[in-house]
């Protein structure tokens, strides 16, 4: 697909993800519909040119492709198949995509639903934060057939940088989730090291310049190790959010009958910071919860 106004794509969700995904595809030329539980939410697509509607069918109608993205599998289920859901206002045939992060196995059940009602399915959860979705340069993660993925292949494109099709339904949430796994021992490995910096009287912000280059260098100091230096909590992805990843990462762990003490451990770490009332604040607030476990103050 190419964006031209001829194709109608319904995006449901508009959090810090999906208003900056849904402008984007604007911006690529299509047209798009919008939904959100509270519709004050939608307000900064519609300036961009979507049009809000206040139930999922009714945002479905006249549209190609139906795209999700919201907080777990419970409410894709619901905006889907619940009261005035998506798949009663869409026309046999269209496309769903979801780009949630949910469970692989509630993937394939979301799969099985849709398919049973005579529509196609693509999971595609993203990786990048609120900075990629802003700039168009997300990792998309798709599980799905492959006629499905070269059908969306341009609306992913105008989202997203690197858009790999990792497999059949079930992998691109698998994918993700190890994401998580190392995005969150990556970000651990940046918090204790400038705890560290701190402890021996060096200002963490060298770390930054001193190791961006080296084998140390990561996404996580890059991007957010600044913030952790200037005290700016604010959230590209909320701690709340990524706890939710971390439990999907514990239960396909179990399910596989993997060990993974390292997740284990930041998982505890971040309940901590939930405990302290850092919940709705960026994952980097990790930081704080070990500064707190060194006595160490700002």
């Amino acid at each position: 697909m190419s964006g031209t106004q001829s194709q109608g794509v319904a995006f449901l969700g508009m959090g810090l993800m999906g208003t900056r995904m849904s402008c984007n595809l604007i911006k690529a030329g299509y047209r798009v519909h919008v939904y959100n539980r509270t519709k004050a939410k939608t307000l900064d697509a519609v300036k961009a040119g979507a049009v809000a509607f206040d139930t999922p069918d009714q945002a479905t109608q006249g549209v190609e492709v139906v795209i999700s993205c919201l907080t777990d599998g419970p409410d894709v289920e619901q905006v889907f198949f619940g009261e005035s859901g998506a798949v009663e206002g869409a026309a046999p045939g269209i496309l769903f995509i979801d780009m949630s992060t949910i469970a692989p196995g509630a993937s394939l059940r979301l799969g099985d639903r849709l398919s049973a009602g005579g529509f196609r399915y693509l999971e595609a959860p993203v990786t990048g934060g609120t900075l990629g979705a802003q700039n168009g340069t997300l990792s998309i993660l798709v599980g799905g057939s492959d006629s499905d993925f070269n059908a969306a292949r341009g609306i992913f494109e105008a989202m997203g940088k690197t858009i790999t099709h990792c497999g059949p339904l079930g992998a691109g949430q698998g994918v993700k989730l190890c994401n998580q796994i190392m995005g969150a021992m990556n970000l651990l490995g940046v918090c204790e090291a400038m705890s560290l910096a701190r402890g021996l009287q060096i200002d963490p912000k060298i770390l930054i310049e001193a190791l961006g280059a080296g084998a140390a260098a990561s996404w996580a100091l890059q991007n957010l190790g600044p913030k952790i230096c200037a005290g700016d909590w604010s959230p590209g992805f909320m701690v709340d959010t990524q706890q939710k990843d971390m439990r999907l990462v514990a239960q396909s762990a179990e399910n596989a009958n993997v060990s993974l003490p390292g997740s284990a451990l930041v998982t505890q770490l971040w309940r901590s910071a939930q405990v302290y009332g850092y919940g709705s604040e960026g994952i980097h607030a990790l930081a704080k919860v070990l500064e707190r476990l060194s006595n160490q103050t700002r």
